[in-house]
């Protein structure tokens, strides 16, 4: 059953345009570079508090129990990105590079790119502006096999990213 609700809201994801600032940079059936950027009132170390808890962040129709709250995430070198539940378990991610307060960068083929047995990398930078808030930027690369299509889910990881872009950014009072 938390399969099926993640491919629901993956087929909904293909179907509605994406609402962040966001960009898919190159799409070919072998790869694609996604980068989207948002501004947020907190600052640096503010956002990296609340990125690396991704159960306060990450949006429950995107994870397989149906329950951010499921979320867990190590934020050192060989750290997890994970999801635990009574019914079952699922690996997300793992951390390369984990400076505080300025990045966190994952080899992290989250949801139907596992099964493709591609490379995904998610760099997450975090840089200070000038009004003491953080530009939070994801660039996103995978590459794989001309088989695995990956202009077509280019849209959906693009959508995906784009609204866990804009739950991470939102401001402290929500």
């Amino acid at each position: 059953m938390p399969q099926k609700h993640f491919l629901v809201g993956l087929v909904f994801a293909l179907t509605i345009p994406a609402l962040a600032q966001a960009e898919v940079v190159t799409s070919t059936p072998d790869h694609f570079t996604l980068k989207l950027e948002a501004e947020t009132e907190l600052s640096p170390e503010e956002t990296w508090e609340r990125l690396i808890h991704p159960d306060r962040w990450w949006l429950s129709d995107h994870t397989y129990s149906a329950d951010s709250a499921n979320l867990s995430l190590e934020p050192q070198a060989g750290g997890v990105w994970r999801e635990d539940w009574a019914g079952g378990s699922v690996w997300h991610g793992t951390v390369l590079r984990a400076p505080p307060h300025q990045s966190l960068v994952l080899s992290a083929p989250f949801g139907p790119l596992q099964g493709l047995a591609v490379t995904s990398i998610w760099t997450i930078s975090l840089q200070a502006n000038e009004s003491g808030g953080t530009v939070i930027t994801f660039d996103h690369v995978t590459n794989g096999t001309a088989a695995s299509q990956l202009d077509q889910l280019a849209p959906a990881v693009d959508f995906v990213k784009s609204q866990a872009l804009q739950s991470l950014a939102r401001p402290r009072d929500e």
